[in-house]
């Protein structure tokens, strides 16, 4: 069997179920390439009670995009783990409420394009069916990609995910042009190291937000827009 990819509506029936009872469970979890978005950051350091620049100095590796040129992070693995995720355990997840994007939408892929004229987002949905893994059920069982998508908790990371379509159609904008490594940097503090973005009381008054009050993710919110205005 080859790796298939199959386009699916939100109405179709999503035929997978990702448990422990499956012979492999936890194998995606190894040999690891894991990107991170900003939401799934804010998530995680949170679940471990740790400040955004710890978190980010002790889990993930910073690297520049090749498309778009801006600052990515991915989760560190463990190399003598068989590069497994840091947060792999004997029995599973052990921040599974708060794990990324990535994990909740295996072995879905969403598309979302934004429209340059209208700023309407369009989505597009796609199932990746590979011969290593065994949770996909047959014969009708499952149930509505909408459905799935409630149960994974999908919708707000889906939401804040969204945002970062502005700083990318930003970059695209002045391309041949690329961004300098101050810009980088404070493309990075911004969108990822929320708690020294936070820190930086000029640029919390610049956004005309409550120091002390706000959330955090109003705060991604804003700081994700205010990256691309930088740009």
């Amino acid at each position: 069997m080859e790796t298939e990819m199959i386009f699916i509506r939100k109405t179709d029936i999503m035929p997978f179920s990702c448990e422990p009872s499956v012979s492999c469970f936890t194998e995606c979890c190894h040999d690891l390439d894991q990107v991170l978005t900003p939401y799934d950051v804010l998530r995680l350091k949170n679940a471990l009670n740790l400040p955004s620049g710890e978190f980010l100095a002790r889990y993930t590796i910073r690297f520049t995009g090749p498309e778009t040129g801006l600052p990515m992070v991915s989760l560190k693995p463990v190399a003598e783990k068989q590069f497994a995720c840091p947060f792999l355990s004997e029995n599973g997840c052990t921040v599974y409420e708060d794990r990324p994007a990535s994990c909740r939408t295996y072995p879905l892929i969403r598309m979302a394009a934004k429209s340059r004229q209208t700023g309407r987002i369009t989505v597009q949905y796609a199932l990746i069916r590979e011969p290593h893994c065994k949770g996909w059920m047959d014969g009708g069982k499952g149930m509505p990609l909408a459905e799935w998508i409630e149960q994974q908790g999908l919708n707000t990371y889906e939401e804040m995910n969204d945002r970062v379509l502005s700083l990318i159609e930003a970059v695209n904008r002045l391309k041949p042009k690329s961004l300098t490594p101050a810009m980088r940097d404070l493309i990075f503090t911004a969108i990822y190291d929320l708690d020294t973005f936070r820190s930086r009381q000029a640029l919390i008054e610049e956004l005309a937000l409550p120091e002390e009050s706000v959330s955090e993710e109003v705060l991604l919110k804003a700081a994700i827009q205010w990256a691309a205005d930088q740009i």
